[in-house]
C-alpha cells in the first residue's frame, strides 16, 4: 500500500475535469479533501451523491443505504462495504439511475448545488462554491471594492451561500449582482456562529443587511414588588446609574421594542395592566378586568400569592440577563478541539477555542482562550434561545 502523498499527483490528473460521485458523497469526499489539506492542496471537485439521487429518483422505497438499493435493484455487490466492491455497486446504481432520462436533470442540480451558473456573479464560479467547506461558521460577501456587503451564518456553510444563488428573491437578486467575493470563517459551533454573525453585522453594518445592526440598547423592562406585595413590570429608560438600582430583565433598542414584548406577555399571562405601570392597584378595576383578561390583582380581588405566580413566570420568560456566570461548552472547528463561550456578570463576554480534555479545574486557563467581545440582550438572547434547544454536546460549567 503506497503513502497518500506517493499517489496524490495521480489523483488531481485523473480527476482533473470529472465529478467525485460516491453514495453520501459529502462523508467520503471530506476524506480526501482533507488527505489532500495535510499537503498543502487544496482539492475541489464538483460532487454527485447518488444518496441523494436515489432518493429522488426512487421515492418510496424503505431505506436508501446501499445495501438496500443493491438487493432492491438487483445489483451484484460481492465485496460489501469494501472499497472496490462499494465503488463498483455505485457505479451501477448510477448507470441505473441515468438510464432515466428525467434523472439527467436531478443529478446536474445535485452536482451544480441548485444553481444556475448564468446566475452566478461574474467573479465566482461553481469550482469555488465547491471550494467553500460544508462546515458550521460566519460568511461574507464582498463587492468589487473588497467591502462587505452581507454577513450570514450556517451549520454549512457551501449549502447556505449556494441557496442564495439559486434563489429568486429581491436580496437574491442584489447578491447576484453585487458580490464579487467570499470569505468565510468556520467556527464549529453554531452558538459560536450565532454570535460572531451578530458582532460582525453590529462591527461592519454591511449594506444588505437589515436585522442585527442596532448597537445601543437604552430601554428595557425591570421588576419589582409594589406596596400591596404584587409584582409589577415597568419600561425604562435606563443610564448607567439607574441600572445599578433596577432589577432588569431585558433591554431593548427601542422603546416600541420593550413595549411590544411586556404587552405579549400581559395576553399569554393575563396580567393586570395596572401592575404594568407605575401606577398603583388601588384606581379601580383595569380595562383586562372588564374582559374577563384580568383575574382581579387591580382591584385586590386576586391575591399576590396567586397572582406572582404568572408575574414570574413572565419574568422568566421576558429574562435576557443572567443570575449567574458560567462556560458553554459546545464543539470545536475539528476532531479534539471545543468551543468555548463565557458568561460573566450576566452578560456574554466573548469565545474561544480549547484543545483536548476539558475539566472544571482548568477554570483559569479556559478564560484565557476567551476573545473578548462586547456583550448585550441580543447576544443574550442567542445564548438563552440555544441553551433551551436540545444539543446533547453542549456543556454548561458554573464559574462558581
Amino acid at each position: 500500500m503506497h503513502p497518500f502523498h506517493e499517489i496524490a499527483r495521480k489523483v488531481v490528473e485523473m480527476t482533473e475535469g470529472h465529478i467525485f460521485v460516491a453514495h453520501n458523497a459529502r462523508f467520503d469526499y471530506s476524506f480526501l479533501r482533507e488527505e489532500f489539506a495535510r499537503l498543502g492542496y487544496t482539492f475541489t471537485r464538483k460532487q454527485l451523491c447518488t444518496l441523494r439521487l436515489s432518493r429522488q429518483a426512487f421515492p418510496g422505497f424503505s431505506s436508501y443505504g446501499l445495501d438496500n438499493l443493491c438487493f432492491t435493484l438487483g445489483i451484484n455487490n460481492q465485496a460489501r462495504h469494501r472499497a472496490l466492491g462499494d465503488a463498483l455497486a455505485t457505479t451501477e446504481l448510477l448507470s441505473q439511475i441515468l438510464s432515466q432520462e428525467d434523472n439527467y436533470t436531478r443529478a446536474e442540480d445535485i452536482i451544480n448545488l441548485g444553481i444556475r451558473e448564468a446566475l452566478l456573479p461574474a467573479n465566482l464560479s461553481l469550482e469555488k462554491i465547491h471550494a467553500l467547506p460544508d462546515a458550521c461558521g460566519v460568511y461574507y460577501f464582498h463587492n468589487t471594492e473588497g467591502d462587505v456587503i452581507y454577513v450570514g451564518k450556517s451549520i454549512n456553510i457551501q449549502k447556505r451561500i449556494a441557496e442564495h444563488f439559486a434563489d429568486k428573491t429581491e436580496k437574491a437578486r442584489k447578491l447576484q449582482q453585487m458580490v464579487h467575493e467570499v470569505s468565510y470563517e468556520v467556527t464549529g459551533s453554531e452558538l459560536v456562529a450565532l454570535l460572531l454573525e451578530s458582532h460582525e453585522i453590529k462591527r461592519l453594518r454591511p449594506t444588505i443587511n437589515r436585522a442585527q445592526r442596532q448597537r445601543l440598547f437604552p430601554y428595557v423592562v425591570h421588576t419589582w414588588i409594589n406596596g400591596g406585595g404584587y409584582q409589577c413590570f415597568g419600561v425604562h429608560q435606563a443610564t448607567a446609574g439607574s441600572r445599578q438600582k433596577l432589577e432588569i430583565l431585558a433591554d431593548y433598542p427601542k422603546i416600541s421594542n420593550a413595549r411590544n414584548h411586556l404587552l405579549a406577555m400581559q395576553a399569554r399571562f393575563e396580567l393586570c395592566s395596572h401592575l404594568l405601570t407605575a401606577s398603583s392597584n388601588g384606581s379601580g378595576p383595569c380595562f383586562h378586568y372588564h374582559l374577563k383578561q384580568c383575574s382581579g390583582a387591580c382591584i385586590g380581588q386576586e391575591k399576590p400569592t396567586s397572582y406572582n405566580e404568572r408575574a414570574q413566570q413572565a419574568a422568566e420568560a421576558l429574562r435576557t440577563r443572567f443570575d449567574n456566570s458560567f462556560f458553554v461548552i459546545d464543539r470545536g472547528r475539528e476532531e479534539g478541539e471545543w468551543a468555548v463561550v463565557l458568561v460573566e456578570e450576566g452578560l456574554y463576554q466573548g469565545y474561544g477555542f480549547w484543545e483536548g480534555s476539558i475539566q472544571v479545574t482548568q477554570i483559569d486557563e479556559l478564560r484565557d482562550v476567551i476573545r473578548p467581545l462586547p456583550g448585550n440582550a441580543e447576544t443574550n438572547r442567542l445564548i438563552y434561545r440555544f441553551l433551551e434547544g436540545k444539543n446533547p454536546q453542549v456543556k454548561v460549567i458554573p464559574l462558581s
